[in-house]
């Protein structure tokens, strides 16, 4: 996992992952891994690639609670691949 953002990508949440070289189910494993690092109310970039991390990374995203923020198409990046940003969900400041 990396903070190191590629060109062409705004750098505008706390993290960034690059899943698209691995196939299912690494793809949901690797961005698991990353959300437990998390702390509630921070967000993630995630690029992805293919039919399948696409139909399951945001589903099992919204599943765990996690608020999709936006999903689209990066052309720049090549064929197939897309742009994905989540919240971690809980309470940010429990004291509040």
């Amino acid at each position: 996992m990396t903070n190191s953002y590629p060109p062409n990508v705004q750098e505008a949440d706390d993290y960034y992952l690059d899943i698209t070289a691995e196939v299912c189910p690494l793809t949901f494993v690797r961005t698991k891994l990353l959300i437990e690092r998390m702390v509630p109310g921070e967000t993630a970039l995630v690029l992805l690639r293919g039919a399948e991390p696409l139909a399951n990374v945001p589903r099992a995203i919204v599943g765990q609670g996690h608020e999709l923020l936006g999903l689209q198409p990066l052309d720049s990046f090549g064929e197939d691949v897309h742009q994905l940003r989540f919240r971690k969900a809980g309470v940010t400041n429990p004291s509040a």
